[in-house]
């Protein structure tokens, strides 16, 4: 039994060590630093002098939408006086691209060739998604497939209707011009009725992401307002990879104190913490590099915050145990009923903190946004490590080793 329990425990750190080492090289060189590490894309736009407070508001959420499609994290986008916004973007693969996006005011109308009436506009869009179309014959054919709310719906029934009844098949009168910020699209006639409110914008798109640009920019909105590009500029870190590194050193110097401690106060347990810490740390770390977090100052102390609290759990759990090793019970019942106790302990003292992080990823912005999502997702690998793996853990090794005085006894 204790060689089969001691093989076991073996196993499980050296492959708790083996993911640990694994991720952190694999990560190390795909981690998106944000602005305060290394830099980015500073682009100040501005509008007419007679713009509202009302307008500017609008555009910054409008410019706020379209930065968040563009897969940028933690950006940066605030006022500047009455009419101007400035935006900065950490670390985008395209800088160009981004700026030309951000800039434009995507106004888009149906307008009738017969009328000159405008039928529908941005306003009366519901979704916008890029799509492409392959034949033997053409080739690729790349387009934006359109979709009107119910209103806007009702009202293109209406003038695809009207045209149909009032010109002939070929009649260019049929027409319905597709206009974006005052440049023709295309301007398709009208086959039949359209009453389902569905559209497409096809011509002139010579890949997909052409097409992705545009549907991006009709999903996002027009701005209210004509916004122009006054600056545009490459921006250095504010503290530099040199700060990373220190920050990085300090995150291991203290990991390591809290190891010498915890192996020095609690023996056995402690010498367990610091196996569930290390898994902790991997499985946060890689949590962090698949949803492509933007890492910060701010977000390397959530996670060092919230180490300190993933060694509170264990503490809790260990003092548990320590009680009930001090009634008399054996370390088997010892170590049960200590998890038992400490279970609600841990939960409440980690749920209030994950109300906080939770208003602050409400309410927040750039880097106290991303501090409380770091908190957040260490605060819930924590509980996750401390409640099942660290028992797991523990319960091996006292099959192993079962001498009460090593558990504090």
């Amino acid at each position: 039994m204790r060689k089969g329990s001691l093989a076991a425990v073996l196993i499980i750190t050296i492959a708790v060590l083996g993911l640990a080492l694994f991720s952190f090289d694999y990560l190390k060189d795909d981690l998106r630093l944000g602005l305060d590490l290394k830099g980015g894309v500073q682009v100040r736009l501005e509008a007419p002098e007679n713009a509202s407070a009302e307008d500017m508001a609008k555009a910054v959420a409008i410019i706020d939408n379209r930065v968040n499609a563009l897969g940028v994290t933690e950006p940066e986008i605030r006022r500047e006086g009455d009419n101007r916004i400035l935006i900065e973007l950490p670390g985008v693969e395209d800088p160009e691209e981004a700026v030309n996006l951000i800039g434009r005011t995507a106004l888009l109308e149906f307008v009738r060739v017969d009328t000159n009436e405008i039928v529908v506009t941005g306003r009366d869009l519901k979704n916008a998604v890029e799509g492409m179309d392959s034949s033997q014959i053409a080739g690729k054919d790349y387009h934006v497939s359109i979709e009107f709310n119910s209103e806007g719906a009702e009202k293109f029934a209406n003038a695809t209707s009207d045209l149909v009844a009032k010109y002939g098949e070929n009649d260019p009168n049929r027409m319905i011009a597709i206009v974006l910020d005052g440049n023709v699209i295309s301007s398709p006639i009208v086959q039949t009725p359209i009453y389902d409110g569905k559209a497409s914008i096809s011509g002139g798109f010579q890949t997909l992401e052409e097409a992705n640009s545009l549907a991006l920019l009709l999903r996002s909105g027009a701005l209210p307002v004509e916004m122009e590009i006054i600056e545009k500029r490459t921006v250095g870190p504010k503290f530099g990879i040199e700060s990373l590194e220190k920050s990085a050193g300090a995150a291991f110097y203290g990991l390591i104190a809290i190891a010498l401690f915890m192996i020095a106060y609690y023996r056995v347990p402690g010498l367990v913490a610091v196996v569930s810490l290390v898994l902790y740390s991997a499985i946060v770390w890689n949590v962090l590099g698949f949803i492509n977090a933007t890492i910060t100052l701010p977000g390397i102390a959530g996670f060092l915050l919230s180490v300190g609290m993933a060694v509170d759990a264990n503490i809790i759990i260990y003092e548990r145990i320590k009680e009930e090793l001090a009634n008399g019970k054996s370390l088997r019942a010892s170590i049960d009923s200590g998890f038992k106790r400490a279970i609600w302990t841990i939960f409440d003292s980690n749920l209030t903190t994950l109300i906080a992080s939770f208003v602050l990823i409400y309410f927040g912005a750039g880097t106290v946004k991303g501090f409380a999502v770091t908190l957040s997702i260490g605060v819930i690998t924590s509980m996750l490590t401390a409640i099942t793996f660290t028992r797991i853990l523990l319960k091996q090794t006292s099959l192993v080793i079962s001498n009460t005085k090593l558990y504090g006894a």
